[in-house]
């Protein structure tokens, strides 16, 4: 399903997802006034000259992409919501830690905005 905005695909999911997503959106746009919303590869985005975090809603938790790499002590702090390929898994059944989304947020501007 192709969407044309975060609010298009924020509308495709349940409510509690949903507030978790408004709340990642809204920390990221907090720390980051310079990014601006997109979509990209059919989810939720933001780019700042090129796209840099990706978040989405899945049945049992929130993805957040792409890996930190650049962040040696930000990666080991990450360990216990990395999935198989490095990908944060936030459980829908467990608190959502904004304050460390809000730190994975601006370590991949970091990281992408030096490549």
């Amino acid at each position: 399903m192709a969407f044309d905005s975060h609010d298009d695909y924020f509308a495709t999911v349940p409510p509690e997802a949903r507030q978790r997503l408004s709340r990642i959106q809204a920390t990221v746009e907090s720390l980051l006034p310079s990014a601006t919303r997109c979509i990209g590869y059919s989810m939720p985005a933001f780019k700042d000259g090129r796209i840099f975090f990706y978040f989405a809603a899945f049945k049992k938790h929130i993805g957040i992409y792409p890996p930190v790499t650049d962040n040696a002590a930000l990666v080991a702090e990450l360990a216990p919501y990395r999935g198989p390929k490095g990908n944060l898994i936030f459980p829908l059944a467990a608190p959502l830690p904004l304050e460390l989304i809000g730190r994975v947020a601006v370590a991949l501007h970091q990281q992408y905005e030096h490549r």
